[in-house]
């Protein structure tokens, strides 16, 4: 069964850096559209960037040229790099296959103080 577990998350000032990991199993990233999402408080959850079975990478308008998205196909892993974080990008983040059927992980959680 397909297990997606993400990591990276905490704590950072407005301007600085982090980067997200999903840990895959059950799927196989390099063959799947993969994506990571995004929750903040009282808000639906959002696509903000994926990366295409061709490596081709998309993003949200709110997070183009501060985000990068990448993957590791020998460890079955996608990444998210963050730069020039905003308090507004404080949420709750997941990786998610695009399209194929998933159980969602239990994201991790992303505070920009201001």
């Amino acid at each position: 069964q397909v297990q997606l577990v993400e990591s990276g998350g905490g704590l950072v000032q407005a301007g600085g850096s982090l980067r997200l990991s999903c840990a895959a199993s059950g799927v196989a990233v390099m063959f799947n559209a993969m994506g990571w999402y995004r929750q903040a408080p009282g808000k639906q959850r959002g696509l903000v960037a994926h990366i295409t079975s061709d490596s081709v990478p998309n993003y949200a308008d709110s997070v183009k040229g501060r985000f990068s998205i990448s993957r590791d196909n020998a460890k079955n892993t996608v990444y998210l790099q963050m730069n020039t974080l905003k308090p507004e990008d404080t949420a709750v983040y997941y990786c998610h296959p695009l399209t194929y059927p998933a159980p969602w992980g239990q994201g991790t959680q992303v505070i920009v103080s201001s």
